[in-house]
């Protein structure tokens, strides 16, 4: 219920105006799902779901990257969930370490989604590593990456 209810979050947000969690928790309602509203407040967070303005000024939820879409993102998921092992971060580097054969997959999957904070990735067979501006930006990112594969 948890991946359909997620699936259904991002289908509102690609195809509706959703500025709060409460509007996301009545759409969800009307759409047939019962959450509450620390549910859908884990559920963004999971999703790594973003605030932005759109094309009119207006505030929304949005995916993490301004072209992704809902099937990029799932795309990228299901890579994530088949490769990932573990996700770390060391000072401006997060550290993800992968089946082996598997890294590029999850790298290449990474730098398509084009989250904020990147500097660059580097990939080996096992294991890659994405290059942060800064410490708290790979903190904030290794906790994102980590809520992903937490999805599974």
């Amino acid at each position: 219920m948890k991946n359909k209810r997620r699936e259904k979050i991002l289908e509102l947000i690609a195809t509706e105006h959703m500025d709060t969690q409460e509007r996301l928790l009545q759409r969800l309602a009307e759409e047939g799902f019962t959450a509450t509203q620390a549910t859908v407040s884990r559920d963004i967070n999971a999703l790594g779901l973003i605030k932005t303005r759109d094309a009119s000024g207006l505030v929304r939820y949005a995916l993490p990257s301004d072209t992704a879409t809902p099937g990029e993102l799932s795309r990228f998921r299901n890579i994530w969930s088949e490769s990932v092992i573990d996700v770390a971060a060391a000072r401006n580097i997060v550290v993800v370490r992968c089946h082996a054969g598997m890294a590029n997959a999850a790298c290449a999957s990474v730098d398509r989604m084009d989250f904020d904070g990147i500097v660059g990735s580097l990939s080996g067979d096992d294991t890659f590593i994405l290059i942060m501006q800064d410490d708290s930006g790979a903190a904030h990112m290794a906790k994102r990456l980590s809520n992903i594969s937490a999805v599974r």
